[in-house]
């Protein structure tokens, strides 16, 4: 009986080991990274309406007369309603220590889509006169957007294949089947670069060839985690 379980004990100790063996393939892991530029050929503008004042009825009232200007602006320009919209809108009432009372605070974010960067200026100088008191941001982006985040998904694939053969190359060794692929790869949207202030600060003249921005590049980078077979 001891010799039976002894036995037992034996093949499970074997098969665990073999196992455990069979388990220890060779194998590496690196990351892989891929970069794409592109001059972007549009623009997502969001910009802001804010009235305060010490009656909730005539805030509201003066940010809705501002954002009928700007839609109609927007309309004049040729920009397509499915262009821009509004984000958020709010009034609330708050506390101005400085002035120790009571006021409401009225706001609306409009997103624009701007689809043709020439027409930057003009529509930033429309907007400024028809009210628009807070630009919130500009972002830069590309029609192909999808298509150049593939190119630099299959440019990180073939840098880690590469970085993996030139780890390998030196031990005689070949990188076989992928095993695990993982995506760590974060969207990267630059901003632009004023070169003058639109809100807030002087007008540009009429007829004045300035320009206010720079377009510069999107650099889109996708990385990539990724363990291969030794063979």
């Amino acid at each position: 009986m001891k010799k039976s379980i002894a036995l037992v004990a034996l093949l499970f100790t074997v098969v665990a080991f073999a196992q455990d063996n069979k388990a220890q393939v060779p194998q590496i892991s690196v990351t892989g990274e891929g970069k794409v530029k592109v001059t972007p050929d549009r623009a997502i503008i969001n910009v802001g309406v804010l009235n305060t004042g010490k009656d909730a009825k005539e805030v509201k009232s003066l940010n809705d007369e501002t954002v009928d200007k700007v839609i109609k602006f927007l309309k004049k320009s040729g920009l397509n309603a499915a262009d821009y919209k509004t984000n958020n809108v709010s009034l609330h009432k708050s506390y101005d220590y400085e002035k120790k009372k009571q006021v409401y605070q009225a706001n609306q974010s409009i997103s624009i889509t701007l689809k043709d960067l020439s027409k930057y200026d003009e529509i930033m100088m429309g907007l400024n006169d028809t009210g628009v008191n807070n630009i919130q941001g500009v972002e830069f982006k590309s029609s192909k957007m999808e298509e150049l985040e593939k190119e630099a998904r299959k440019k990180a694939m073939l840098n880690a294949k590469q970085k993996a053969e030139d780890y390998v190359s030196v031990l005689g060794q070949k990188v076989g089947k992928a095993l695990l692929i993982s995506d760590s790869s974060q969207a990267y949207y630059p901003q632009p670069m004023y070169k003058n202030s639109m809100m807030g600060g002087e007008a540009m003249v009429s007829g004045d060839s300035q320009e206010t921005l720079a377009v510069g590049e999107i650099e889109i980078i996708a990385t990539v985690n990724v363990t291969f077979i030794l063979d």
